[in-house]
């Protein structure tokens, strides 16, 4: 299960009704944001979720909207006596733009670790999550800016029928399940026990998709590939916008929509709002009669992603 809230779905400047741009993801005990735009603090208090379970930071570029929420969000996890590292990813010049925030949260009783993206695609590791895979993908902004996924890997279904024909001792069954190669030397051999004599084929995972602050274009429609859950910039929801989205390298909402379809995604979230769109749901007839299943976010909407059986 992965847990999933946009905490804020503003650009370019807060709204009284609306935060700048922050996605949460919690999974099995892990925290992940991205972006940290203005307001990032109290939509996440508002949401009732702690700031100190935030593993790790994800930064799709340096624009205000999207980082401007970083120095306040370091003091409280600050005050909150976290000690354990906080890792950083993001374009080329994160720990410089970091540390030029940090001027006001210079003391902290943590380190950062910083990963700076250079390539068109790279994956990063969650600590001790082997099956949970964050991939980012280069997109079209007017800097250097990245979408990211979100895959969560499941193994097939244990056979105990066929571990019990091998004669395998059941308190191995559970490290196989684990994907851990073991060697039975109680016999006169020894047998290498591997997970695929026991697991089924692997099911099908869950995968979330973030995307923001670009054109449409092919890594987008990559990245989101039979995502879960795509959640796309509609910067614009007025398609005669479409020069000004060209413009500025942002989207409108049906752009958003036929990416999603493109992809084969199940959902669509809408967020990064332009300012001058006061009430985004008045948009998408348009954006559904392309994609169905497409809404319009909102600050503190969230979902639970589960496995299809359960």
């Amino acid at each position: 299960m992965i847990d999933v809230c946009l905490l804020g779905t503003g650009g370019m400047m807060p709204l009284p009704y609306r935060y700048l741009t922050a996605l949460m993801v919690r999974y099995n005990g892990k925290g992940i944001m991205i972006d940290c735009g203005e307001g990032t603090q109290v939509a996440l208090r508002k949401k009732g979720w702690s700031p100190k379970p935030i593993d790790m930071m994800l930064f799709t570029h340096y624009h205000a909207d999207h980082i401007s929420g970083l120095p306040g969000m370091l003091l409280t996890m600050g005050n909150a006596e976290r000690t354990e590292p906080l890792y950083m990813a993001g374009p080329k010049g994160l720990e410089r733009v970091v540390g030029a925030l940090r001027t006001i949260a210079p003391e902290l009783p943590f380190e950062i670790r910083f990963r700076e993206l250079r390539e068109p695609e790279e994956t990063i590791e969650l600590a001790g999550e082997k099956d949970f895979v964050i991939k980012a993908f280069r997109v079209n902004h007017n800097v250097t800016c990245y979408c990211y996924t979100m895959e969560l890997s499941r193994t097939g279904r244990f056979n105990a029928q066929r571990a019990m024909e091998l004669d395998i001792p059941k308190p191995w069954w559970g490290r196989l399940q684990r994907g851990e190669t073991i060697e039975d030397s109680r016999g006169e051999t020894v047998r290498i026990l591997t997970p695929d004599m026991v697991l089924g084929p692997a099911r099908k995972g869950l995968k979330l998709t973030y995307c923001t602050d670009t054109r449409p274009c092919e890594n987008i429609v990559r990245a989101a590939r039979e995502a879960d859950l795509f959640v796309c910039e509609g910067m614009y929801g007025e398609e005669d916008k479409i020069a000004k989205a060209r413009e500025h390298k942002h989207m409108t909402f049906c752009e958003a929509g036929r990416l999603a379809a493109k992809a084969g995604a199940k959902r669509l979230w809408l967020t990064h709002y332009s300012p001058s769109l006061t009430k985004p749901e008045e948009c998408m007839e348009p954006v559904r009669k392309i994609f169905p299943a497409a809404r319009a976010g909102r600050d503190g909407m969230s979902m639970e992603l589960r496995f299809e059986e359960e």
